[in-house]
């Protein structure tokens, strides 16, 4: 549609290269002179949103890249070097993981702005086929990507998901075994994941060049449903679906940027936190949110392999939507049988996405089939049986016929609300039977929150004195106690909590090639107590002791409807040091009823109630110089807020940049959309 180009540039020298490599004309025609529809509203706008954020995950990716190390042993640390150690490693991290989450939903609106758009029908049926490669293209690499931080749900994921492959008849085993690269999933396993990670977004930016390219034959499709007859029907793309796009994409960077500074894990798991374990399988193993309604499907077949042929069914499904809806009319504005049946299909899909995160167990499981069958009947059986016996409206003459009104409004409002129940029902899973620890108030929350000095002070000292003889700080520098953002001491005050430490570090060989040990230096790492895990057990009775580094982040509790959506706008995020404080407050004696394991404690917080640490807290325990409190209540508030320092030692310059790129986006908006107003002034 974009067809030759007449653009000829004014240079001699850009004349004689446009000879040769008419580059500029392409470009030109291709995004400049291309005519669009004048009635596109702003859910076209995710296209460009989508490139966008493609560019991002590519450019992160590749940074991220330079540090990372793909190795069982190192992977967990590496990720934990670039958040602490490389300069705005932090902000490269939160930026790629939190941008595939904002991919996923940029590319969820755009096929659902699709599907109700029609822009699956004649003459875009190749154009709407590589869209679903592109998304089938995003599912591996988001896959791959997940397992990569290398934590809990990272290598138990990566294992379930693996072991689907088994269920093909025949040469099952032989796949999973090449997916692994050995018996189990390991060291090979992670090497093949990160190649083709590093490889997958370079395809998909392929994929995307002939999705464009399909595009500008077909041409863009439009809320009318009809096909540009004259001039009258189209603007030029530049500038005004330039300024349109760019509008949008500044307003959805404000959804970005919001979840990187201020709720940067709430679309994670905190198991992703505890570094992965072949022994311990974590209590529910959930994917991230973008798979839920696949993983429900999944689970709510009961033969693996049918499972799995309903999974990917309910993908490559979709490739076929171009002739299994044979209406002539395209935009369910003018099918009003087919928009009813649409809105429910959303529905469905996202009561999948919530049954995904769930236990597959009871009520859950029924519905969820109820559901799968219902998913598959929208193609096979709704939309054909619709396309024969829906009678539509009378769709307008031409594009300039048609009337642009601000219908869009409810429906924005529904799918906003709507995707953030989905966002927000990924929630780790807790004990039944264990209550809610209650809330904190604590200095650091909110968007202007910083860490109280004294308070991270003290609780060092409750952590140097009462939790430092079981549990060592691995990813914790000495130095890092002196660091803007921290405790507040000074280089020199660092270096001699380092020296002092009763730990020594084990260093060597020496000239003699012998191992010996020495005093702790500011660059060093708080050191483990225990020689090894196995001397740790040993002296717990058989528990190992957690590394603290991570604690605040890997402890968290479900939050309940409607708390969790809450929590986006509140940013609340402290579920991890409430729920130690919660802890280590919560021992008592345990009910008559309850039968207490041999050396265990009862906690009415910790889930089961047992637990093998013993109440580690007593008023008067720690000596205080300041006058606050010496009771459990303060020790452990103070330490839980020594370990959030501990766990996100960035925190305050996070929000601080936070706010810096926010007062720029929201300007950004404001000229953008005014800018847009006059540009689009002539076109109205």
């Amino acid at each position: 549609m974009s067809g030759p180009s007449t653009f000829q540039p004014q240079n001699s020298v850009l004349q004689w290269f446009e000879r040769r490599l008419p580059i500029m004309g392409l470009v030109h025609s291709s995004f400049v002179a291309y005519p669009t529809p004048r009635n596109l509203n702003y859910w076209w706008t995710f296209g460009g949103i989508l490139t966008f954020m493609l560019t991002a995950q590519i450019v992160t990716g590749v940074i991220l890249a330079m540090h990372y190390t793909p190795h069982a042993s190192m992977a967990f640390s590496s990720i934990e070097h670039i958040m602490r150690d490389v300069n705005y490693g932090w902000l490269i991290r939160y930026l790629h993981a939190n941008g595939a989450s904002m991919f996923f939903i940029a590319v969820y609106i755009h096929m659902f702005r699709g599907m109700y758009y029609g822009s699956y029908k004649e003459p875009r049926e190749v154009l709407w086929i590589l869209g679903v490669i592109i998304y089938l293209l995003m599912m591996a690499t988001g896959f791959m990507g997940y397992v990569l931080p290398w934590g809990q749900m990272s290598f138990w994921g990566a294992t379930v998901i693996t072991n689907l492959f088994s269920a093909i008849p025949y040469v099952g085993e032989s796949v999973v075994t090449l997916l692994w690269g050995g018996y189990s999933v390991d060291n090979p396993t992670l090497n093949r994941f990160f190649s083709l990670h590093y490889l997958l977004p370079f395809m998909i930016l392929g994929v995307v060049i002939l999705h464009v390219w399909a595009l500008h034959v077909a041409g863009q499709g439009n809320p009318a449903g009809v096909e540009p007859k004259t001039d009258k029907d189209t603007v030029p793309f530049t500038p005004y679906a330039t300024i349109k796009d760019a509008f949008g994409m500044a307003c959805f960077m404000l959804l970005y940027m919001w979840f990187v500074f201020y709720t940067p894990n709430y679309l994670g798991h905190a198991d992703n936190y505890i570094p992965a374990n072949p022994g311990v399988t974590p209590s529910h193993i959930v994917p991230e949110w973008y798979y839920l309604p696949f993983y429900a499907i999944l689970r709510a077949i009961p033969n693996k392999l049918g499972g799995v042929i309903a999974m990917f069914g309910a993908i490559v499904v979709l490739a076929f939507l171009p002739w299994l809806d044979t209406a002539r009319t395209r935009s369910a504005r003018y099918r009003p049988l087919f928009k009813q049946f649409f809105w429910i299909f959303a529905v469905v899909c996202l009561v999948l996405g919530w049954l995904g995160s769930k236990p597959a167990e009871g009520a859950y499981v029924i519905l969820a089939r109820i559901l799968t069958i219902y998913y598959f009947a929208h193609f096979i059986i709704i939309l054909p049986l619709l396309s024969r016996i829906e009678t539509p409206k009378a769709t307008p003459n031409s594009i300039a016929d048609d009337v642009l009104g601000k219908k869009g409004i409810a429906t924005i409002a529904i799918a906003a609300i709507a995707g953030v129940l989905l966002l927000g029902s990924v929630q780790p899973s807790s004990a039944a039977d264990a209550p809610q620890p209650p809330r904190v108030k604590w200095s650091f929350a909110g968007p202007f929150g910083k860490f109280d000095r004294g308070e991270l002070q003290r609780g060092f000292k409750v952590y140097k004195e009462v939790c430092a003889t079981c549990h060592g700080m691995s990813y914790v520098a000495f130095r890092n106690l002196g660091e803007p953002g921290g405790p507040g001491y000074t280089p020199a005050q660092a270096a001699a909590v380092a020296a002092e430490w009763p730990q020594k570090i084990k260093d060597g060989p020496n000239d003699q090639g012998e191992m010996f040990e020495r005093p702790a230096r500011p660059a060093d790492r708080f050191p483990s107590p225990f020689a090894n895990d196995q001397l740790a057990r040993l002296a717990n009775g058989g528990a190992l002791p957690p590394d603290l580094s991570l604690v605040a982040k890997a402890r968290t509790y479900e939050r309940g409807f409607p708390w969790f959506v809450f929590d986006i706008f509140t940013q609340y995020q402290e579920q991890g040091p409430d729920y130690l404080v919660a802890l280590m407050t919560g021992y008592e004696d345990a009910p008559k009823d309850f039968v207490l394991p041999a050396g265990a404690s009862y906690n009415k917080y910790f889930p089961g109630h047992a637990i093998g640490m013993p109440k580690p807290l007593n008023d008067g325990q720690v000596t205080y110089e300041d006058g606050s409190p010496q009771t459990v209540a303060q020790y452990s508030k103070d330490v839980a807020a020594f370990l959030t320092w501990a766990a996100e030692p960035h925190m305050e310059a996070r929000k601080r940049i936070g706010w810096q790129v926010f007062g720029f986006l929201i300007l950004l908006c404001g000229l953008l959309y005014f800018t847009k107003k006059k540009v689009w002034a002539s076109a109205h």
